[in-house]
């Protein structure tokens, strides 16, 4: 299952989160999100769990817990949508 984890403090890392995770079962990935021009944290990710009876637990548990003074946000990812690109131009 991949779970999104939102609101997270700048300070949190990469093995933060594993270990916060790992508690509930085998942690398979984690990514932390960064703004890619300036390289700086955007404050969510992402962890895939392979079994999800544990990412369902972990979600439930890790929902509202607060992290390095942030209340975590913890729910199933939903599929990336297709953006329409463009857009914005003048109406005449």
């Amino acid at each position: 299952m991949n779970i999104y984890v939102g609101n997270l403090s700048f300070k949190t890392t990469e093995e933060g989160v594993r270990e916060l995770f790992a508690a509930y079962g085998q942690v398979d990935r984690v990514s932390l999100i960064s703004d890619r021009h300036t390289g700086r944290p955007r404050g969510f990710g992402f962890v895939e769990m392979a079994d999800n009876a544990a990412a369902q637990a972990a979600i439930e548990a890790l929902n509202g817990k607060e992290v390095d003074g942030r209340q975590l946000k913890v729910n199933e990812a939903q599929p990336k949508t297709e953006r329409s690109g463009g857009g914005g131009g003048r109406g005449r």
